[in-house]
């Protein structure tokens, strides 16, 4: 079965499809109809120039300097210049996904019809993406409106022969490009380059990427949390239909049962339901509703993204001969007050996941050594590696400070008011990166718990969990150099391990873990 097509301009794009672009699982291309109406808006702006009307970006100066007529023999000086002067970008690169995935975000918008764009531009833009020359994009220097500025000129810099690209596994200047490809430079046509670094494509590109990483920790965080109470024999009761039924959030309900199905047929369930404990702590008994909360900001943080990655968000824009409006569709602050939410959504994941580690180290459930080892004094188990929760969890508490809570104008105060969502992007990432070091850690714990009820059986998916876990981490016994079971556990983490090892139990014996909110929490 050969790929899929994407039609850019045309086609819905989501996040999940982004990145299968970005892994090559699709090819792009451009309709007919779609190369018309970018030829027709293209068309727009060179009568534009040629009638002389004052028009913000083709024929003026940019920010503070709009009311500067540009000449128009200067028109195309004035976009070369732009993507120059624009590029201020400073701190360590991008991951190459991201700015990879800005360059297909940007060809979608551009290839809605609405930017006064040359076709043979965009045309270049999508060379770059199928043959992976990927820009080298600096991290910082974007306040996350007028679009994202300083990003997006450093992406674009080799349109006109400038600037870096990662290619074949190097990086390389665009003149070696050139020589190793035979391209030359683009000359830009008016608008050009303005329709080029308008936008919030750093910001979304960084929100592609939170939404796929946050979805990836959620479901391994109810798998491993459902381990933890086999482990230290927690409560099945508060996952039952009948309590949630009662507060139906969407999140928690999912959440619940799945748990719920996660610890069917378990023996170590049954060998304790007679016993005396009434309640279990919050970290056990409120995953949830914990869990669930953060799912519901995933899934808010999602539907908004859709709506980003298919909208025009470059200024000003053609609507049609007689009508360009300039505007704020560049603006930032959708995506970057949704992205401190689900900033603070994945640090809550790792945050009750360190409580559950914590737990699991007291010593208070029946069976389970203090420390998760049965020979302390002369070794101290699991206890340290707490510690490193610990820090992580309080370091994201740190970074969830919401930047879209910031604001200093720029431009000579122009542009009086900013989202500083390029910087919540990061931060969501930086955070979500800690909570996979979290997981990991629980699911070494939960599985060293978890030995100590054998010979009794889970379920069919946890025992398979943990024969999993086994085969990359042994037991442990004594003391060793934790640092390498943990690197093995972060490593499982964010190869989806578990979450394969649930898929093949699915498939083999024909169940399923879906619920009737499925559709809305597993896909994107």
């Amino acid at each position: 079965m050969g790929k899929q097509t994407f039609k850019l301009g045309e086609d819905w794009l989501t996040a999940g499809t982004a990145m299968q672009i970005v892994n090559h699982d699709y090819t792009i291309t451009l309709s007919k109809a779609t190369e018309h109406k970018i030829n027709e808006s293209w068309k727009i702006v060179q009568n534009i120039v040629e009638k002389g009307h004052p028009v913000y970006g083709i024929n003026t100066g940019f920010g503070p300097l709009c009311t500067t007529k540009i000449s128009k023999s200067e028109t195309n000086i004035l976009q070369t210049n732009i993507l120059q002067s624009h590029s201020v970008g400073v701190g360590e690169p991008i991951a190459k996904d991201i700015a990879k995935l800005m360059l297909i975000l940007k060809a979608q918008s551009l290839a809605k019809g609405y930017s006064g764009i040359a076709l043979n531009t965009l045309r270049r833009i999508i060379w770059h993406i199928e043959n992976d020359a990927i820009p080298v994009v600096p991290s910082q220097g974007s306040v996350g409106a007028s679009g994202d500025l300083a990003p997006l000129s450093h992406l674009f810099l080799p349109l006109i022969g400038l600037g870096k690209v990662e290619y074949k596994n190097e990086t390389i200047t665009t003149e070696a490009l050139f020589k190793k490809t035979g391209l030359a430079a683009i000359e830009l046509g008016p608008k050009e380059g303005l329709a080029l670094i308008n936008g919030t494509q750093f910001i979304a590109a960084h929100a592609v990427k939170v939404v796929a990483q946050l979805h990836s920790i959620l479901g391994q965080a109810d798998v491993i949390g459902a381990m933890m109470i086999e482990g230290l024999q927690g409560s099945v009761k508060p996952f039952y239909n009948e309590l949630h039924a009662l507060r139906p959030f969407k999140g928690n309900v999912h959440v619940a049962k799945r748990v719920k199905k996660l610890l069917k047929g378990s023996e170590i369930m049954e060998a304790h339901v007679d016993c005396e404990k009434v309640q279990d702590p919050y970290s056990i008994r409120c995953i949830p509703q914990v869990h669930g909360a953060s799912r519901a900001a995933w899934l808010h943080l999602k539907e908004l993204l859709e709506v980003e990655l298919n909208s025009v968000t470059d200024n000003p824009v053609i609507i049609d001969e007689e009508l360009t409006i300039s505007g704020g569709n560049f603006h930032g602050q959708p995506l970057a007050m949704a992205l401190d939410y689900a900033c603070l959504a994945a640090s809550e994941i790792g945050n009750i996941s360190d409580r559950r580690i914590y737990l699991s180290l007291e010593g208070n459930s029946p069976g389970v050594p203090k420390l998760l080892m049965n020979d302390t004094g002369i070794n101290s188990g699991y206890m340290i590696l707490q510690y490193t929760t610990a820090a992580l969890a309080s370091e994201n508490k740190g970074l969830c400070f919401p930047s879209s809570a910031d604001s200093i104008p720029t431009s000579l105060g122009q542009e009086d008011h900013v989202s500083m969502g390029s910087i919540g992007g990061r931060k969501a990432l930086q955070v979500i990166g800690n909570v996979e070091k979290i997981l990991a850690i629980e699911l070494l714990t939960a599985a060293q718990a978890f030995e100590f009820r054998k010979p009794l059986k889970s379920g069919i998916y946890l025992d398979e969990v943990h024969n999993a876990v086994r085969e990359q981490v042994a037991f442990a016994s004594k003391d060793r150099v934790f640092a390498d079971d943990i690197e093995k556990g972060i490593a499982m983490i964010k190869d989806q391990t578990i979450l394969k090892v649930i898929d093949r139990v699915q498939s083999e014996h024909n169940i399923s873990l879906k619920t009737k909110h499925s559709e809305e929490f597993e896909n994107y």
